[in-house]
């Protein structure tokens, strides 16, 4: 491992398990805690921070290396700012559990605990079978974790059978739910399909609707301010942005010949045209493009935000899966969503977004209606009216703390906010009150 990864390593160790000692210690305010307890597990090290020096290990997958830095956050995108940061999705096992740290209600006693997590980095553990040497071993994902919970304290996970625990796994739940009984394996690890895991609680980047141990949480964007100030200073500017772009597509595919949704917005933007507001004499662009194709914009920020602050819809059509990061980013832009499937978002993050209203902030076209009906995407944004327009972006504005992850060691002013990870603790606390 290259030798910047091993400091970056060690300073992770050094502040995980020296100074957030002192968090596991019961809050004097015991009735703003009663029923929020949380008991943190504790784990052998290879269920975590070993793991993360195996970051340049698979030649297939991007090196994570260089996004360790700032418990996960990644370096930042230039030296002076104080909230952009490179941050890679696959990584929000280590910012989540750099962040539980902080959590008020934690209890070093599990039976005073309302809820278990467990700070066991799934997502980074599956490189190895999905790429690695395990790769023909991947029902095994999980078995080492389940026989140290059974084997250790065993109290803790039978009193409940794991009905009370939770673990953050940082990708799709797709690729921990390879069938058991599959030979030869297929992608992914049997991670979820495990029946002594059917009882926990799972936070994934995407879930697959049906089963009820998983829940979608929102990926993870460039944006992790570390004081109200930053936040407010930068809704103002997403504020004030002209938006001189009526749409916007960030991202890649569509190039084949096959009839799809990518396909179709790529063709509708080729040939870009202005078009004339009814109240005002400047033009605008029908279609903005941001080619990300191949990953480059994936730990570049610059590329696509500043596009995005200027287009009043962002599309965001499926692709390899259902769900995309780039809906997280254009929120955080004040970029007004443009979904083709209910799949994309409304059926995955119902603790983030408001699914009873879900029209309130973003459009909705069925993909089936662009790519075989001819309806173009265009003629349905102009159509709706300025003021919709301008009332669907504040209420974008209103959602962006609860889809973004603020910085650790935040300031008390932004902590009295709730981001992602708030909201996901609330969450995870509701679900397994619900059924223990």
């Amino acid at each position: 491992m290259a030798s910047k990864s091993t400091v970056t390593t060690l300073t992770i160790f050094i502040f995980f398990f020296i100074e957030p000692r002192l968090s596991q210690q019961i809050s004097t305010v015991d009735s703003e805690c009663t029923g929020r307890w949380i008991h943190i597990r504790t784990l052998p090290s290879r269920f975590n921070l070993d793991l993360l020096s195996t970051c340049n290990h698979y030649p297939l997958t991007d090196d994570l290396c260089p996004y360790l830095s700032n418990h996960g956050l990644g370096p930042k995108t230039h030296t002076r700012t104080r909230s952009w940061y490179r941050t890679d999705p696959l990584l929000l096992e280590l910012i989540f559990h750099r962040r539980i740290l902080e959590y008020p209600c934690l209890t070093p006693d599990p039976n005073l605990a309302s809820a278990v997590y467990l700070p066991y980095y799934a997502g980074i553990d599956s490189l190895r079978y999905l790429y690695g040497s395990d790769v023909n071993s991947s029902a095994d994902h999980g078995s080492d974790l389940l026989s140290f919970l059974t084997r250790d304290s065993p109290e803790i996970w039978s009193r409940r059978s794991g009905h009370d625990h939770f673990l953050v796994m940082a990708r799709p739940a797709w690729d921990f739910s390879q069938p058991l009984t599959v030979d030869p394996p297929i992608w992914g690890t049997s991670f979820l399909e495990r029946p002594e895991f059917f009882n926990l609680t799972a936070l994934t980047l995407e879930s697959r609707f049906w089963p009820w141990q998983e829940q979608a949480v929102p990926y993870p964007t460039s944006f992790h301010p570390h004081s109200l100030p930053f936040l407010e200073s930068w809704i103002r500017r997403v504020r004030r942005s002209r938006r001189t772009s009526l749409m916007l597509f960030a991202g890649g595919g569509g190039t084949s010949s096959t009839p799809n949704i990518r396909r179709s917005i790529r063709l509708e933007c080729t040939n870009v045209t202005e078009t004339e507001p009814e109240t005002s004499s400047e033009k605008i662009k029908t279609c903005d493009f941001v080619d990300c194709s191949n990953g480059i914009c994936e730990h570049d920020p610059i590329r696509f935000m500043r596009p995005m602050l200027q287009s009043s819809f962002c599309l965001q059509p499926p692709g390899d899966t259902p769900t995309r990061k780039a809906t997280f980013d254009g929120i955080i832009a004040g970029c007004i969503p443009v979904f083709f499937e209910d799949q994309t978002a409304k059926m995955q993050y119902g603790w983030h977004l408001p699914e009873e209203d879900f029209s309130e902030f973003s459009v909705t076209i069925a993909k089936e209606d662009v790519v075989f009906r001819g309806v173009r995407i265009a003629d349905v944004l102009m159509s709706i009216p300025r003021e919709e327009v301008a009332r669907m972006r504040e209420r974008v504005i209103e959602m962006m703390p609860r889809v973004m992850y603020r910085r650790h060691g935040a300031s008390m002013g932004l902590m009295n906010k709730k981001d992602a990870v708030d909201i996901a603790i609330d969450g995870v606390l509701r679900k397994i009150s619900s059924r223990v």
